[in-house]
């Protein structure tokens, strides 16, 4: 039995997220289907993050197991993405130890929530991100992140429908990056709660709106009340761009 191990982006618009589901086609389904034809048996990928319906990756990373397939184990990318549609593509592939398990170790997660802040809408980055009209003041939005940094109880940032045992999570980093009119999210931490990244970036909205003092993010941390927050941000302005692995 042989491990194998593989770095993939995928553009979500058209799936119902990465886990497998009657409703609709997903990542896990398509990846599924590709492996088995490849490998000639029936194969079965564990995913690290279970991105929701809507939302991309550069750098989602799952496992496979295989009994049959003697393939160089960096083939498998390109073996892979012959038989892949366009919007998914394996970058990486390599072979692992057979309990390394991408659920089951440290890490650190890296997303994006990218938000077009300007008068009207571009065409080309409607999928990516999310539209905002109203003026946002960026620098109140990052005096806000520091709120956020750090070990906190994040009940006030998690959908109700979160099966999580504990809602706190420690959050390593979050920047507010600005080019142009596109402005940037970026958060990093060992594992997020249900919706929790959607959610601080539509509180950092209100807040870069003027409706909530950059201050008041620490009273909704406190207040453990989803009722506080701001509202949960479209998924197709949410971009996993990488899990970095504590080995």
């Amino acid at each position: 039995m042989r491990r194998i191990r593989l770095i993939i982006a995928y553009d979500g618009t058209n799936y119902c997220g990465w886990q497998k589901q009657p409703n609709g086609v997903t990542i896990e389904e398509v990846l599924n289907g590709a492996l088995s034809d490849l490998c000639g048996e029936e194969i079965e990928v564990i995913g690290a993050s279970r991105t929701d319906s809507g939302v991309h990756a550069y750098g989602n990373v799952a496992v496979f197991d295989t009994e049959k397939s003697r393939m160089a184990a960096d083939r498998f990318a390109y073996a892979l993405n012959q038989r892949l549609p366009e919007d998914i593509r394996v970058q990486y592939s390599d072979e692992v130890a057979a309990d390394w398990h991408p659920r089951k170790r440290d890490c650190v997660k890296a997303y994006e929530y990218r938000i077009l802040n300007r008068r009207i809408d571009i065409p080309t980055e409607r999928l990516y991100s999310h539209f905002c009209y109203f003026d946002l003041d960026v620098e109140r939005m990052r005096e806000a992140t520091g709120y956020i940094v750090g070990t906190h109880d994040f009940t006030s940032f998690c959908s109700i429908k979160s099966q999580a045992t504990s809602p706190v999570r420690t959050v390593h980093a979050l920047e507010i990056l600005e080019d142009g009119d596109m402005i940037t999210i970026h958060i990093e931490g060992g594992g997020f709660l249900y919706n929790m990244v959607r959610i601080i970036a539509g509180t950092l909205i209100k807040v870069g709106m003027g409706v909530y003092p950059p201050e008041h993010v620490r009273e909704i941390i406190e207040g453990r009340d989803r009722q506080l927050a701001g509202q949960t941000m479209p998924a197709k302005g949410l971009t996993l761009i990488g899990i970095d692995y504590l080995e």
